[in-house]
Formats: C-alpha cells, sequence, structure tokens
C-alpha cells in the first residue's frame, strides 16, 4: 500500500530536542479504513500540509482531562489533541492547543508515544503522526475556550479512561475514534507499568478549578 506524505510542520531537530528533555518515545504503527465522511474531514485538516497530532494527557491529581467535540456521542470522551501550527515551537503549540481545548495551562511531561497510521478510503492513502505526551495542570480553569471546536470537557479517573470511556472510543462507527482508543490503549499501559506517575497529592487550591 503507498501512502501520500504531506509536508511535516516538525523538523527533525525538533524532535531530537523534544527526546532529549522528554525522553524517547515508545513506536506504534497501525492502519485504518475510513468512510469517505472521516476521509473528507481528514483530508481538510491536511490542506496546508499538516500530517500530525498532539495528543495530551493532562493531569491534576489523579485525574485526566478529556474533551468531547459537539459531533461526538454524549458519552465519548477523549483526551485533548491539536496541531502545532507551521513555523511554531512545538512546546507552545501544545500549550496552546491545551488552553483552547481544556481553558487549562500545562507543562509537559514525558514524550510517551509517537504513532504512525495509515488512513485510507478507496484507492487513496494519507499517513499521520500523533506524537502524545502526558502533561501536568498548572493553572486555568477546565473550560473550552475554542468553544466551536469542543462542546465539553471533563475530568476522567484512570480507571474510566481504561473502561467505559475506552469503549465508547472502541464501539464507535469512526475509525477515527477507533484509532484515538488504540492510541489511548497503549498510553494507559504505560501508566498501568508506572513510567507515567498522576500525582494525587496535588492540593486543590494550587489554581481555579
Amino acid at each position: 500500500m503507498v501512502f501520500t506524505f504531506y509536508t511535516m510542520y516538525i523538523t527533525q531537530k525538533a524532535l531530537n530536542r523534544l527526546k532529549k528533555k522528554y525522553g524517547v518515545p515508545r513506536i506504534l504503527r497501525t492502519a485504518y479504513t475510513m468512510d469517505q465522511q472521516g476521509f473528507d474531514l481528514l483530508k481538510w485538516s491536511m490542506r496546508d500540509g499538516r500530517a500530525h497530532d498532539v495528543t495530551l494527557f493532562i493531569s491534576k491529581g489523579d485525574k485526566i482531562a478529556v474533551i468531547r467535540k459537539p459531533s461526538y456521542p454524549l458519552d465519548v470522551y477523549r483526551p485533548p489533541s491539536g496541531g502545532v501550527e507551521r513555523g511554531e515551537d512545538f512546546e507552545a503549540g501544545a500549550r496552546r492547543e491545551a488552553y483552547e481545548e481544556t481553558g487549562l495551562e500545562i507543562q509537559l511531561q514525558k514524550y510517551l508515544l509517537k504513532v504512525y497510521v495509515g488512513f485510507s478510503f478507496g484507492d487513496e492513502d494519507v499517513s499521520w503522526t500523533s506524537h502524545v505526551f502526558a502533561a501536568q495542570a498548572i493553572g486555568g480553569r477546565l473550560q473550552p475556550v475554542d468553544t466551536k471546536e469542543i462542546a465539553d470537557a471533563r475530568w476522567a479517573t484512570i480507571d474510566e479512561l481504561n473502561t467505559n470511556l475506552l469503549k465508547a472510543l472502541q464501539e464507535s462507527e469512526s475509525a477515527g475514534l477507533r484509532y484515538r482508543a488504540e492510541l489511548q490503549a497503549a498510553t494507559l499501559q504505560q501508566y498501568r507499568e508506572g513510567e507515567v506517575i498522576c500525582n494525587a497529592n496535588t492540593s486543590k487550591e494550587d489554581f481555579v478549578d
């Protein structure tokens, strides 16, 4: 299968800096067949050459921030994600996306996964990369700023992310959400293995929530 590669916004030099600062991520490779609606939406998001997302597992205490988009069923929530803009510093882009989708100020903690995924529809294929990071909430209020893009945001326990929230993604008709389920399951495995530790002792008085 031949995949179309789009211009990458994130240079290898930038990725090397991230690995040095936040650790070397695990590599995951996967592929999904989409329906036309999902593939058209994906291609629209790639219109300026973007071929990546930054997915953020943002913790406060023992909870993780999750978001729901307007098109999602009411029971579907997942960790936020978004794209670094062309020429934008990676860390600044991650902080911007976190704020827009959750209202939270964050500090990146660990580079967990680099996921290469091929999406296809009919005889057309494209390649996408997800960069998954653990992050700590250090300020703000959990409330979407970009309310056109994000319908709701809330805190979820690791148990929720491993059970009902994961199941809702896995059972979705959307290949994009099923991909999110695979990504989420792989990330949570690192939490179970102790590679990421949520600070359960974070004070509720640390910032407005």
